[in-house]
């Protein structure tokens, strides 16, 4: 199998790359560590059934990815069998982000956020991938100090949020491509919310 970094500079058609990257993609998913990703989808019923939160942080594609879990967290459409997720994506609050950056530093547009709302035994849950952004770093560092949990979703070789954070779910990609990374990490977030959800709905003895 042609390496995706050799088909991007050649003439290889879209059939063909396309191809390749769904093999790529498939062996990143197959390689995951999933004893790891079924304690993070126990760490967020804990948090669940404890009334805590889970905060969502994320920049640029990994922003998006953060909405998104969150959202999928705490939507059980209007079914009330379903004991929902307390879920807050903090990127998603774009006036308040553009003030801390602009008067405060954009390192800080998350941590920021925490000092409001975060308690003992909520979740911090960091998505990166190349896991050094230091806003990211920043908020788990808050979490850490406030007995908080903190969660990452790193790709690459970790960064630094790999040590930073308590539990960290790795998807080794080749360097430089962050369209696989984002890949199985939203597919990583699909599995985690829709185990939850399954796991939400009360069942009779």
């Amino acid at each position: 199998m042609e390496s995706l970094d050799a088909m991007w500079t050649t003439s290889a058609g879209a059939e063909a790359y396309s191809r390749d990257y769904a093999n790529h993609l498939r062996g990143l998913v197959e390689a995951l560590d999933f004893p790891t990703l079924a304690a993070i989808g126990d760490i967020i019923d804990s948090a669940r059934r404890a009334g805590r939160t889970v905060y969502c942080v994320g920049n640029g594609g990994s922003a998006a990815t953060a909405s998104h879990f969150s959202t999928d967290l705490s939507w059980a459409r209007r079914r009330p069998e379903h004991q929902v997720t307390s879920a807050i994506s903090l990127v998603s609050n774009t006036p308040l982000m553009t003030a801390v950056a602009n008067d405060i530093g954009y390192e800080e547009v998350f941590t920021e956020q925490l000092m409001h709302l975060f308690r003992p035994g909520d979740v911090l849950f960091a998505i990166s991938a190349s896991g050094n952004s230091a806003n990211l770093l920043s908020a788990i560092t808050y979490a850490n100090e406030h007995e908080g949990i903190t969660i990452g979703l790193t790709g690459f070789d970790g960064g630094k949020m790999k040590d930073a954070c308590q539990t960290s779910l790795h998807v080794e990609a080749p360097l430089g491509m962050y369209e696989l990374v984002e890949d199985v990490q939203h597919s990583v977030c699909h599995m985690i919310a829709t185990y939850l959800k399954r796991k939400a709905i009360p069942r009779s003895t």
